[in-house]
């Protein structure tokens, strides 16, 4: 049997073509070629369906604004965490780091936790046909 890891929570979905949308979601999942974002402020209104095809990746974030002044940590002296340590290079030349008990290249795509433990990310899906390279640190 397969586990599926699914979540729910306030979202920013960044597209590949620099789109984005920020909402919350109810029905993500990994294995799942698409979700629905109820887009900020307009939670009432029907839910805006996203195709994992068109994204780079799933942001699930602490507030919507976060802090403009604070300046990611990409080391991991900082942080607590218990999987493999991970570089994300995407196809824009955008990287991150971070990590994750879960990377495998066949998948649509896999969760990363920030190497920063006051990002306002609380963890990423990251789209596999969005990353350039990947290397373990």
């Amino acid at each position: 049997m397969t586990t599926v890891c699914s979540t729910t929570g306030m979202v920013v979905a960044r597209f590949v073509d620099g789109r984005r949308i920020k909402g919350v979601t109810h029905d993500f999942a990994a294995n799942k070629p698409d979700f629905h974002v109820f887009e900020r402020g307009d939670e009432s209104k029907k839910p805006q369906p996203v195709s994992i095809q068109e994204l780079k990746a799933v942001f699930f974030v602490k507030t919507y604004e976060g802090d403009k002044g604070h300046l990611e940590y990409k080391l991991f002296d900082r942080a607590n965490v218990q999987a493999r340590k991970i570089f994300v290079r995407f196809n824009d030349g955008e990287f991150m780091v971070g990590f994750t008990m879960g990377y495998t290249p066949d998948k649509q795509g896999f969760f990363l936790a920030p190497a920063d433990p006051d990002s306002n990310n609380s963890r990423i899906y990251i789209v596999n046909d969005a990353v350039d390279h990947i290397q373990w640190l």
